[in-house]
């Protein structure tokens, strides 16, 4: 393989789509529990959500769920530890279902699993390299 010279102007994994079949109650729950808001809605099967620096699309499908799917979990990146300890507890409120209380890894990644409304997992973490990225601080060693 030759030595390629990569391209600049990556940011990151800023857009997901996932497919759905109960749109109304996974767009309740990504609006009013995760706090994003509707930025397009081309028609009844489709809705683009943003917290300002993601596009989350969701297209409604009528499909059977399989027991073990491609996609692991969703990711949500916070600003600090206290940051997941703070949702955990707003989750909890909530009545959200969490699978995986939150725990300090092994990375110094501070973060807890849940499930949204419609059954995907979700993980909120805290991971600082990318938390200072995102937030334009310098990553600490």
């Amino acid at each position: 393989m030759t030595n390629l010279t990569k391209p600049n102007g990556m940011l990151g994994i800023r857009h997901l789509a996932l497919f759905v079949k109960e749109l109304e109650t996974a767009v309740d729950f990504y609006t009013r529990i995760m706090g994003m808001r509707i930025e397009w809605q081309p028609d009844a099967d489709n809705v683009y959500l943003t917290n300002e620096g993601d596009v989350f699309a969701l297209h409604r499908v009528d499909y059977a769920p399989q027991a073990q799917q491609r996609l692991d979990h969703i990711g949500f990146v916070l600003r600090t530890q206290q940051d997941v300890d703070n949702w955990y507890a707003y989750f909890m409120r909530c009545g959200v279902k969490i699978t995986e209380a939150p725990k300090t890894h092994r990375d110094g990644s501070h973060g807890f699993y849940c499930l949204d409304a419609v059954g995907h997992l979700l993980e909120l973490i805290y991971h600082p390299p990318i938390s200072a990225l995102i937030s334009g601080e310098s990553p600490k060693a």
